[in-house]
C-alpha cells in the first residue's frame, strides 16, 4: 500500500481515513471569490500588519476585501483600522464593521461588552468561534477574503484550513533563526493540508537610514531566502522597521499608509485563477 497523502481527491483507495469535505458553506448571503489565510510560526512577527497591508492593497486596486480577525484571544484587527463600534445584526445574520476605505472586518472585539475584556475560553469554543465568523456573517460580495490566524499551528488553524475553502496561505516570519525554525512548521501544515504557500514575508527585515538610505540588518542577515527555496516558494517581500507605519496601525489609521514592500504579493493574489 502506497503512503497516505492525506488527499482524498486524488486518491482510489477506499480506507478508513476517507471522509466527506469538512468545508462549511458561507451564509446564504455572502459571496465570496477568494480565501487568503495569513499565518505565522509564533507571536509577535507582524501577521496582523501583513493581513491588514494586503487587505489595505487589494482594496487599493478596486477589490472587495473583507478580514476575518481568527486570533480571537488577541484581536488586533480593529485597533489597526480604528473600529471601535460593536457589531450589528438581525434576524439574517452578523454584519462585519466597515473600515473608513470599505474593508469588512468580523473580530471578536467587535462582539464584546469592552475591547479590552479577556475572551477566556478553551481551544474548541474558540475554534467554534472562527468557524462562525465565515458561516454566520453576512459578508455579501467579497473579492478577497483575509483570514488573520493566530500564532502556531493549533485548533484554530487546523479548522480554519479544513473548514474555510482557502486559496492560498501567506506565511510570516522575521529574521531571527528561532522565527525561522517555528515558521518551517507553518509551511509543512500548509503542505500537509493541500493549501499552497503564495508567499512569505519578512516583517522587520532592516531599518533604511533616512539620511543615507542605507538599510541596516538589525536583526543580521536572514535565511528566509534559503527557507522558501527549500520549500519550493516563489515569492519572498520584506517590510522595514519603520516608525511611521506602527504609528498609523497604533492610531487605526493603516489604510494610509505609504509603503511599495507587498505589491509583488498583491500580483500574486490577482494571479489566483
Amino acid at each position: 500500500m502506497s503512503e497516505c497523502t492525506h488527499n482524498c481527491s486524488t486518491c482510489s483507495s477506499n480506507c478508513a481515513s476517507r471522509k466527506e469535505s469538512l468545508v462549511e458553506k458561507p451564509h446564504e448571503l455572502s459571496r465570496v471569490k477568494k480565501v487568503i489565510a495569513v499565518m505565522s510560526g509564533k507571536g509577535g512577527v507582524g501577521k496582523s500588519l501583513v493581513t491588514s497591508l494586503s487587505a489595505v492593497m487589494m482594496q487599493r486596486r478596486g477589490y472587495n476585501t473583507a478580514i476575518i480577525d481568527a486570533d480571537i484571544t488577541g484581536p488586533s484587527i480593529p485597533k489597526i483600522f480604528g473600529i471601535h463600534e460593536r457589531a450589528m445584526g438581525d434576524e439574517s445574520g452578523i454584519f462585519p464593521a466597515k473600515s473608513k476605505m470599505g474593508t469588512s472586518v468580523m473580530s471578536v472585539n467587535l462582539l464584546l461588552e469592552n475591547e479590552t475584556d479577556p475572551v477566556i475560553w478553551r481551544g474548541p469554543v474558540i475554534a467554534g468561534m472562527a468557524k462562525q465568523f465565515w458561516t454566520d456573517v453576512v459578508w455579501g460580495d467579497v473579492d478577497f477574503m483575509f483570514v488573520d490566524m493566530p500564532p502556531g499551528t493549533g485548533d484554530v488553524p487546523l479548522t480554519v484550513f479544513q473548514s474555510l475553502p482557502v486559496d492560498g496561505v501567506i506565511i510570516v516570519t522575521s529574521p531571527q533563526d528561532l522565527v525561522g525554525m517555528v515558521v518551517e512548521k507553518s509551511v509543512k501544515m500548509a503542505n500537509a493540508l493541500n493549501k499552497p504557500v503564495l508567499a512569505i514575508v519578512e516583517n522587520m527585515s532592516y531599518y533604511q537610514c533616512p539620511k543615507c538610505d542605507e538599510k541596516i540588518k538589525v536583526f543580521g542577515e536572514s535565511d528566509v531566502r534559503a527557507l522558501a527555496d527549500k520549500f519550493g516558494v516563489e515569492l519572498c517581500a520584506e517590510i522595514p522597521i519603520n516608525p511611521k507605519l506602527a504609528a498609523a496601525c497604533d492610531k487605526g489609521m493603516i489604510e494610509l499608509f505609504d509603503g511599495d514592500w507587498l505589491d509583488a504579493v498583491a500580483d500574486k493574489l490577482e494571479s489566483l485563477d
